[in-house]
This record gives C-alpha cells, sequence and structure tokens, in this order.
C-alpha cells in the first residue's frame, strides 16, 4: 500500500472518520481573499486575534518550515443520544440548551492524543528525520478552507466544512509535515440551491449576501464575546445558553448523517440541557468539578450566570 494509503487507513483505524492529504503551500486565492474580506468588513467582533498572524493562518508552510505536506482529519460529533430535559409542572422547559460539541470532552486534547499516536505511526515509517506539527483549533490557521483543499468536504452556506456523508457536525485536527505526500483532490459538491441554514439562523448572523458576521451568532455571543448582549439580540437567543448550531441543524446532510461512532470520544448526555435556575445558583467549585474537561468552562461561570438569566428571561416571555 502506497504510504500516503497508509497513513490515511491509519489515522481511520484511530478513530477519525475522515483522512485526507494536501500539500503545504498557501490556500487557494479565493479562499484567501475570502478571509481578508470578511475581516475587513468587521465581522470578526471581538475576535481580535483573528487579525493576527494572518501569514501562518493561510500558509501551513510558516508553522513548520521545510513543511511538505499536510494530513487533515475529520471526527464526526453527531450525538448519539438526546436529552430532552426536565420540565416545569406545565410542560415549560426550564432548561438552557447546550450545543452538541460541547457536550462531549473538550475535543482539543482528544484530537491532539490520537494526532500524536499518528506521529508515533510516521516516525516508524520515516524515522527521526520526520518533522511535524499537531495543530487542532487554536492554531493559527484556516483548517476548513485547508480541510476542504484536501478533499474532506465543502464549505456550505453555513460556513462549516460539510462532508456529503457525514454533514457539517466534524470536529477538525492538522498534522503538517516535512514528508511529500501524495494530495487528495478537492471534492465537487456544493449547495447552491438550499438556504436553509440561512433561514433557520435566529439572529440574521449568516446573510443573505453569502457572508457572516460572527457578532450576531449566537455561538460568538455565548461563549466569545465578553461584552452585553445587544438588547434587540438577546431575545433572539431564546434558551441557547452555549453556543447554538441551528445552521448545522437545518442543513440536509445534517439529517441523513450517522452519529459518532468513536466510543472512546466521551458523550455526556446530562450536558443537552442544563437547569438555569440550578446554574444561577451554581458555586464556582462545582462549576469547575462539574464541567471539568469540558468547553462549557470556557466562557466563565460569570458569562454563564450573565446568559442564564437572559434565557430565563426569554423563556418566561415566550409563556
Amino acid at each position: 500500500m502506497p504510504l500516503t494509503e497508509q497513513i490515511k487507513q491509519k489515522a481511520l483505524d484511530l478513530g477519525f472518520d475522515l483522512a485526507g492529504v494536501t500539500d503545504a503551500e498557501p490556500l487557494r486565492p479565493d479562499d484567501i481573499n475570502r478571509f481578508l474580506r470578511w475581516l475587513d468588513a468587521g465581522y470578526a467582533g471581538q475576535m481580535t486575534w483573528m487579525h493576527n498572524n494572518i501569514d501562518k493562518r493561510v500558509n501551513p508552510s510558516n508553522l513548520l518550515p521545510g513543511a511538505k505536506s499536510v494530513i487533515v482529519v475529520g471526527l464526526n460529533y453527531k450525538p448519539r443520544t438526546e436529552d430532552r430535559g426536565r420540565k416545569t409542572e406545565d410542560g415549560k422547559q426550564i432548561m438552557g440548551r447546550i450545543a452538541a460539541f460541547a457536550r462531549y470532552d473538550d475535543y482539543h486534547p482528544f484530537i491532539k492524543k490520537q494526532l500524536r499516536k499518528l506521529v508515533d505511526f510516521l516516525i516508524d515509517l520515516a524515522g527521526s528525520g520526520l518533522k511535524f506539527k499537531i495543530c487542532v483549533d487554536s492554531t493559527p490557521l484556516l483548517e476548513r478552507a485547508l480541510a476542504a483543499k484536501a478533499g474532506l468536504g465543502f464549505i456550505g452556506k453555513n460556513h462549516a466544512l460539510v462532508n456529503p456523508r457525514l454533514g457539517p457536525q466534524i470536529f477538525l485536527g492538522e498534522l503538517i509535515t516535512n514528508l511529500t505526500l501524495e494530495s487528495d483532490k478537492p471534492i465537487q459538491e456544493s449547495c447552491p440551491n438550499c438556504d436553509k441554514c440561512v433561514s433557520a439562523c435566529p439572529t440574521g448572523a449568516l446573510r443573505k449576501d453569502g457572508s457572516l458576521d460572527a457578532a450576531k451568532c449566537i455561538s460568538y455571543l455565548t461563549i466569545e464575546s465578553k461584552a452585553d448582549i445587544p438588547c434587540d439580540l438577546a431575545p433572539r437567543i431564546g434558551n441557547h445558553l452555549f453556543g447554538c448550531a441551528e445552521c448545522l441543524l437545518a442543513c440536509p446532510y445534517q439529517q441523513k448523517a450517522p452519529s459518532c461512532a468513536n466510543r472512546e470520544f466521551i458523550f455526556h448526555a446530562d450536558r443537552t440541557r442544563i437547569d438555569l435556575n440550578e446554574l444561577l445558583n451554581l458555586t464556582e467549585d462545582r462549576f469547575q468539578t462539574r464541567f471539568a474537561d469540558s468547553p462549557i468552562q470556557r466562557p466563565g461561570l460569570a458569562r454563564l450566570k450573565y446568559i442564564a438569566a437572559i434565557c430565563l428571561k426569554n423563556l418566561c416571555s415566550s409563556a
């Protein structure tokens, strides 16, 4: 079996659902220009770090001198189970909704651990001269564009990577290496005749012109932003306590996608919805214990309580 195919098969054996390879050259001009226009439009909101290290974001070889190839992996995280949560006596939910990705353990260390195993496999094949860099989300890299270049899917109108078989709920990881590997071809598929994700966006963050105003996105407002949520957007959050993903759930590819098959990637059914009143009375120590190794820790307890109060107000006003 050719080296490239051995590597991709090993990635699948390690529990990834997708594996592709592309070169370490700069991304396609269209992808770079689209990103720069997005920044210039101010759609990054308070995510000022997105303006940094642009040379690295668009060119993997700037992250690893001598890089020749990038191995891109994908992990399907469509939940295996659903928990509708507790309700009040009149049937009204008092729960805050948690986006699917945060119902699992933090994916960053999980994917890094599996990629490290892939590195060990590469060292056995290529020897000690192997150079590599493991990247998972926090590294300055336009990973969705890179994944599309490696043939893992296409960028949908929801601005997520969409795989025709697995849908848009996919975690990505990259392994930049000095190995010269055979590149995969981008897939020739898109969603030009579908606007379901745009229509499903509660706040209009997905604009009709195809752009994404992240400053209006519920995931941004509940996870990334530190500022007060604008009065015109707060009611549209509904009971989304942490993240949103309505645009992913509306995707036709999502409807037919299989559930996450990797049993080593721990899923917490009790994090599907969280009691808002309980959260408002949670102590810091209890918060750290309950959500250890969870992305839910990211905004901090004070911010979550702020969002919880908005969710409660929205639920009460809609009763």
